[in-house]
């Protein structure tokens, strides 16, 4: 039965294209996750759609309502104004008297936001100019910080994770992937404690309407690159040290982004993950293997050749060949 199952076709055929196999699996797989996620975002978030929908709808009304004089056609008009100009990052609540979105503290928090792909949308370039320079300024940036993040990854990598992986195997003989899971699991929880459980505390002491939910939401959906933006720090009227703040939050991104990159390299070279995702990957072709495809082709070319030299040779000697008949029985 073994040798019926090694020799069906069908069999033979999965083996030989395994990563192509489990490449479409992936594929399937995640198309599924993505239909599953929409499906549970779809039914957890549209009723409270609903419901903040018809808030806004009946507080309007009521307005009208108390206020006979002013028509739904200027009310429309003025609020469609106000969303536009909060789109920019401009607030009519806080605007006369709130904190500019364009001073320097906050440009260079926009900055580190724009070219480490983050993105908040709460403050966005308002004349053309400014759009232009940010399209110019983040094709130069955005690789120039990949690179420069690549670089600052690999030299950590070598003082982080392969110096006290060697140290432990070499010095005290432990196997070196149990050494390096561990390691990634350290490394992993320090960097959850430093840079999302302590700075969600601070976040959620330091401004006023985050519990500690929203500010560990804030430094996962920041430090990931998401960047949906519903939650910015250092927006409120009355925040106390604005200008520092804004710089610390600053520095936190960037150096959280670059911990985060390492603790990711360093679960990526686990041996386990690397077997995991050569499963996908195209096999390359051996050099062994080339070389023997360019000899068969070269005795294939050669066989074709001796074949054909062959058949001009039996033509010409035909051509040249005087055949029998009557005249040569004189």
């Amino acid at each position: 039965m073994l040798q019926a199952l090694a020799t069906n076709p069908c069999l033979r055929l999965i083996q030989r294209n395994q990563t192509c196999w489990c490449f479409v699996l992936l594929m399937l797989g995640y198309l599924l996750f993505l239909l599953i996620g929409a499906a549970i975002f779809s039914a957890v978030e549209l009723p409270h759609e609903h419901v903040l929908r018809e808030e806004l709808l009946d507080l309007k009304h009521r307005y009208l309502q108390e206020n006979e004089c002013l028509s739904e056609e200027r009310l429309e008009s003025f609020l469609s104004r106000v969303l536009e100009a909060s789109n920019y990052g401009v607030s009519m609540l806080n605007n006369v008297s709130g904190n500019p979105n364009w001073d320097f503290t906050s440009a260079l928090f926009f900055v580190s936001t724009v070219l480490s792909t983050t993105g908040y949308g709460h403050t966005v370039p308002l004349s053309n100019a400014g759009k232009t320079f940010c399209i110019i300024y983040s094709i130069i940036g955005i690789p120039l910080t990949l690179l420069l993040f690549t670089a600052l990854v690999q030299r950590i990598m070598v003082h982080v994770t392969h110096r006290p992986i060697s140290y432990f195997h070499l010095r005290w003989g432990y196997n070196k992937q149990t050494v390096a899971v561990v390691h990634a699991l350290v490394i992993g929880f320090v960097a959850i404690l430093c840079f999302f459980l302590i700075p969600a505390a601070i976040f959620s002491a330091l401004e006023d309407d985050w519990n500690f939910l929203e500010s560990f939401y804030f430094c996962f959906i920041s430090l990931s690159t998401i960047g949906l933006g519903d939650y910015v720090p250092a927006e409120g009227q009355n925040q106390r040290y604005r200008q520092l703040y804004k710089f610390g939050i600053t520095c936190y991104l960037i150096l959280g982004l670059i911990v985060m990159l390492v603790v990711l390299e360093t679960f990526c070279e686990l041996q386990g993950l690397k077997k995991f995702r050569k499963m996908f990957y195209r096999k390359k072709m051996k050099e062994g293997d080339q070389l023997n495809i360019i000899e068969h082709d070269q005795l294939t070319l050669a066989s074709i050749s001796e074949q054909a030299a062959s058949l001009k040779e039996e033509q010409m000697l035909d051509e040249h060949s005087v055949p029998d008949g009557p005249l040569n029985s004189d």
